[in-house]
């Protein structure tokens, strides 16, 4: 009975937020424009939320997204700003997360240190990282690429709507991750561990290794996420990043109420995050002031928590 209502609750629970947006802003919520600018808006917090459900699998997370963020795109910035082309400003950019996560893997996974606490120390790193090589100052205008910021302001016509690419690369990395978790054996792997990392090394598993490559690919989508974020807003500064975080764990937590077993999965994470996108987009028309969203994502996610423990002490 619990499981029931945890699962079709959080579904229901998003229809009635549609359902109210629809009927308090009818000329303008779920206009075309409206849901592809949704959908773009998005798109980085899409990228980090289902990499973070790579790490939340073993019962891990990560922290230090937001900050990781800002420093990816501060870093490709820096790059560009040298000369440098667009490929290699991505690459530097996404270099710097990729080690960022090995780095937190590393922490987590060999030194013992226990992710809240590892991954909220290297949050403050990375962020100072991003003030300190940057000056504390925002890159903007000539210093970044028109081919860097073209690619957020692209798409794909599809009749008379326009498909931007940003929306279209965080499908991309949503449909990876999926099929990463659910369709390889590296992700059974990672199941097996969140299950019981104890008997997943007796029987066998390399954890310290899959962690390691888990907190990577978590570390490799916070730099893709920063990397689009400064391509959008053609610039990029040291706090760009910092409300992913948040937003990518409560994404999680949502999707993890719809589980039947209380376990991450990509897809029931899309739909936490298009809670909370739907949420912002719809209370920004009304006009109401950003500290009540604030407020509300943390109500959201104490209810999602909420909801889990107490259906896992039903069972």
């Amino acid at each position: 009975m619990m499981n029931t209502f945890r699962q079709s609750g959080t579904l229901l629970g998003f229809a009635l937020i549609v359902v109210f947006f629809a009927v308090q802003l009818p000329d303008t919520f779920l206009t075309a424009r409206n849901l592809i600018n949704i959908s773009q808006q998005l798109s980085m917090l899409a990228v980090v939320a289902a990499t973070m459900t790579i790490v939340m699998v073993m019962n891990d997370f990560d922290l230090s997204v937001g900050s990781m963020a800002s420093l990816s795109g501060i870093v490709a910035a820096m790059v560009f700003a040298a000369g440098y082309p667009v490929p290699v400003g991505l690459a530097a950019g996404l270099l710097v997360g990729v080690a960022g996560g090995l780095f937190n893997g590393f922490l987590v996974s060999v030194v013992g240190i226990l992710p809240f606490v590892a991954t909220l120390g290297t949050l403050t790193v990375y962020s100072g990282a991003a003030f300190y090589i940057s000056n504390g100052k925002t890159i903007f205008g000539r210093d970044i690429p028109a081919g860097f910021s073209g690619f957020a302001r692209g798409g794909v016509d599809i009749g008379d709507v326009k498909i931007p690419f940003l929306t279209i690369t965080a499908g991309l990395v949503i449909f990876a991750c999926w099929f990463i978790l659910e369709h390889t054996t590296f992700g059974r792997r990672l199941y097996a561990i969140g299950g019981n990392k104890e008997a997943a090394h007796l029987a066998g598993l390399k954890v310290v290794r899959l962690r390691l490559i888990a907190f990577g690919l978590t570390g490799l989508g916070a730099a893709g996420a920063g990397l689009m974020y400064a391509a959008r807003v053609a610039s990029a500064n040291p706090t760009q990043g910092s409300g992913l975080m948040l937003d990518a764990i409560a994404a999680v937590f949502l999707g993890m109420t719809m589980s039947r077993r209380g376990a991450p999965r990509v897809m029931y994470t899309l739909v936490g995050v298009l809670i909370l996108g739907v949420l912002d987009n719809g209370l920004t028309q009304m006009r109401v002031d950003s500290y009540v969203r604030e407020m509300l994502v943390g109500l959201i996610v104490i209810s999602a928590v909420a909801i889990a423990s107490l259906s896992q002490r039903g069972r």
